[in-house]
């Protein structure tokens, strides 16, 4: 009888053992399975596509093999339901220049000079007191075979305006200042300020006529305090550069003008040319 419950103690004991076990590797596998969903969540969030209705998202780029378009927060499908852009699907070697202006500090009539050297259009994405300050600027761009976008009238994050009326005052502020400058109407390509957007400010925009543009290609060249080390830039921006880019710089970087004639020659060597967004637009 002591065998019997001496064996009915051991395999009781067994099971217990067992048991904690089975149940030690449940929750080492949830933990496990936790962490890993933690991970994915951090590597794909910036891949998401476009938010609904009035969420708002910041444009972001994860770059995956050098040469190659890196990957947006949505596709060119995606994006071209709202007439909207952020690189030309395409094998060939062409790439689109484009510098935000929110003011002017003096290093655009240096870009400027590297653009005309090149024959390198661009569109100069710009917001309303840049146009009512650097009129002549503006008028240099038009004569030079440059365009000039909206950038907005006061810069805000667009994605908080929720009404029509709201959103077309910003860009139409813009557009008024800009003829009465040109005498001409405003071509209607638009950038979000900061890149933040929603599908219903993609909506509106498209609404009034504009087509939005992101950017497949840029660096931290905004900072007028802490400016890029110059052959950093270049090594940057060349490793990067791909076919049917759309390239974003900044006017207010004294770095871009530094360096703009020599990068410029450095993409042609690599075989590339530059294009108009118009041909871009024309070809959608």
């Amino acid at each position: 009888m002591k065998q019997k419950y001496k064996y009915i103690s051991s395999f009781t004991r067994f099971c217990s053992v067992k048991s904690a076990r089975i149940l030690l590797l449940f929750c080492a596998t949830a933990c496990i399975g936790s962490a890993a969903g933690k991970i994915v969540s951090h590597y794909t969030r910036n891949q998401q596509a476009l938010p609904s209705s009035s969420q708002s998202s910041s444009w972001g780029l994860s770059f995956q093999e050098e040469g190659k378009r890196p990957v947006g927060n949505a596709t060119i499908e995606e994006l071209s339901q709202y007439d909207a852009f952020f690189a030309e699907n395409t094998a060939e070697k062409k790439l689109y220049l484009t510098f935000d202006a929110g003011y002017e500090n003096g290093n655009t009539p240096a870009i400027l000079d590297a653009l005309k050297k090149h024959q390198a259009p661009a569109v100069f994405f710009v917001v309303g007191n840049f146009i009512s300050e650097n009129q002549d600027l503006i008028r240099r761009m038009e004569a030079e075979g440059h365009t000039v976008g909206n950038h907005t009238m006061t810069h805000p994050d667009m994605s908080k305006i929720s009404t029509q009326k709201s959103f077309q005052k910003e860009l139409s502020g813009v557009e008024e200042i800009y003829k009465e400058i040109t005498g001409k109407e405003m071509t209607k390509f638009y950038r979000p300020p900061q890149g933040i957007y929603s599908t219903l400010n993609l909506s509106m925009a498209k609404e009034m006529g504009y087509h939005t543009f992101f950017w497949s290609l840029a660096y931290v060249d905004w900072y007028q305090d802490n400016q890029p080390d110059p052959q950093e830039a270049i090594a940057k921006l060349t490793k990067r550069i791909h076919p049917g880019a759309i390239v974003l710089l900044h006017s207010t970087s004294s770095t871009n003008a530094q360096i703009l004639d020599e990068l410029l020659s450095k993409w042609e060597e690599m075989g590339y040319s530059f294009h108009s967004l118009n041909e871009l637009v024309s070809a959608s």
